[in-house]
Parts: structure tokens; C-alpha cells; sequence
């Protein structure tokens, strides 16, 4: 398993996206989360509308590569349509890095397996057959309310060679113990990923 931190690893609400949760997630050595937008021409760090003093993608890897060789891997929530060509200029900056997009409209997906971006499909109670599954490099799985798949689903999906990021419960006001305990029995798979906001307790858990 490998464990992302979601919109970096934040201590205070206030660092979320911000400069000092990207170092402190790059310096420990966690994948990480993220969420892009445009704004002014350039695209940025920001789940909600851009204010005008967001991190740019661009300033984000320049932060990545003072602490990672590249095998972190990022997510790339996106957040807008359009950004396909912009996100790969970007990603070119930094040969070999692995980075995935996922959450963008599902038109939008197209632009993004053209551009040969890799691209995680959704699944959830509300999204069970995943669209374009086949086209896509992975899965993100998330639950909006109470937990409604098993060890067995995520099993399946890894036995497809397609890698797994599970939402960790705490992303939506539920405690995780739960999901983490059922994620035990998959927990050295190499393709399954865990996107928290608490990525030393569940580092510490998994016993990664």
C-alpha cells in the first residue's frame, strides 16, 4: 500500500494545498493529493474558486523536485474542463513522474487518455460501473456515505493489474478504523493506495 496525503499533509485546516503541506508530506515521504483548477491563464492549487494567491501547478513541482526522485505518486483532482494540454506540459517538466488525474467531467476524460495522461475512473455507491474502465489506469474508490464495498471488490480490482486508491472514511466526517481494518488483508499490495488526512497514523497502522 501506498499512502497519499489529501491536499498534502495539513496539521491546521488552514494548510490545506499550502506550500508547508506539500513539504512536509514530500519530506516524509508520502504520496500526495491535490486539487487543480485555471485561474489568470495558469492552472493552480485550489479545490474551491481561485482568490488570486494559490500555488501554481508549476511552484508545486518545483517543491516536488527539491524532495522527490519521482516516485511519489500525485493525484491530480481536476476541478475544471480544459486543462488536459496544460496538465501535460506541466507533467513534462518532470520526466518519469508518477502523477494521475482523476474527478474531472467524464467528457473531459477523453482529453486526458489523447494527451496520455493517466486517468483513475470513479467508482462508488453512486458510480458502480466505472466509465471508460478499460481506457483508465486505475481506480478510485470512494464512499460518500457508510462503506458499501468489501475486501473481495477491492481484491477484484487489483487481480485486474489496474492500480486501487481507496478514500479513506475520515474524508467525509467518518472515523476510518473500520475501512482500514478491512484494507488489512490487501495492505501489501503494491497497486493499492490510501488517500487520508492522516497518513502517520495510517502509515503506522498498515505498519508500511
Amino acid at each position: 500500500m501506498i499512502v497519499l496525503s489529501h491536499r498534502g499533509y495539513w496539521l491546521e485546516r488552514s494548510e490545506r494545498n499550502q506550500r508547508i503541506a506539500f513539504e512536509r508530506s514530500f519530506q516524509l515521504g508520502y504520496g500526495t493529493e491535490t486539487d487543480l483548477r485555471d485561474a489568470g491563464g495558469e492552472i493552480v492549487i485550489s479545490h474551491d474558486v481561485a482568490t488570486g494567491d494559490e500555488l501554481t501547478l508549476a511552484q508545486a513541482l518545483d517543491i516536488y523536485r527539491l524532495y522527490s526522485d519521482g516516485v511519489l505518486p500525485l493525484a491530480l483532482n481536476i476541478k475544471a474542463d480544459g486543462l488536459a494540454g496544460f496538465v501535460k506540459k506541466a507533467l513534462e517538466s518532470l520526466p518519469g513522474l508518477d502523477a494521475f488525474v482523476f474527478d474531472m467531467a467524464v467528457p473531459d476524460m477523453r482529453s486526458y487518455f489523447e494527451a496520455g495522461i493517466p486517468v483513475f475512473t470513479r467508482m462508488s455507491e453512486a458510480e458502480r460501473q466505472p466509465v471508460w474502465l478499460d481506457y483508465s489506469a486505475g481506480v478510485w474508490l470512494d464512499s460518500f456515505g457508510p462503506t458499501w464495498y468489501d475486501e473481495e471488490l477491492v481484491g477484484e480490482l487489483l487481480s485486474t493489474g489496474k492500480r486501487v486508491c481507496v478514500v479513506s472514511s475520515e474524508l467525509h466526517m467518518r472515523e476510518p478504523q473500520d475501512l482500514w481494518s478491512m484494507l488489512t488483508h490487501h495492505a501489501a499490495a503494491p497497486n493499492l493506495m490510501l488517500c487520508t488526512d492522516r497518513p502517520e497514523q495510517a502509515r503506522a497502522y498498515f505498519r508500511l
